[in-house]
């Protein structure tokens, strides 16, 4: 499991806009350490984000995405005080699920 995100999430005029940092190394696969090795894979595959259990976004992922992503999105019908919960999952099956609250 990874390090925690850090997920803001605020309500103006009945439209959420979730901030989301993610701590992940994401690597291609295709960098070499000083060794000449070729290091790993390693990233996250998988995004999704709900809300009151139904789910508003999901994103696929490879490995071109940089190193601790950030991803933002916006929904409507988001209320101040609920919660939106992100989970990730990368391509070693290592998981990661965290939630904010609406302010």
């Amino acid at each position: 499991m990874g390090n925690p995100m850090r997920i803001r999430a605020t309500e103006n005029g009945g439209v959420v806009d979730v901030k989301v940092l993610m701590n992940h190394v994401m690597e291609t696969g295709q960098r070499k350490d000083t060794a000449g090795v070729a290091v790993p894979a390693h990233f996250i595959q998988t995004v999704s984000a709900t809300y009151n259990g139904a789910m508003i976004m999901e994103a696929d992922w490879g490995p071109a995405v940089s190193k601790d992503p950030f991803w933002n999105f916006k929904f409507k019908g988001g209320k101040k005080g609920d919660k939106v919960t992100v989970k990730w999952v990368d391509n070693k099956g290592d998981s990661r699920t965290d939630e904010a609250v609406i302010a």
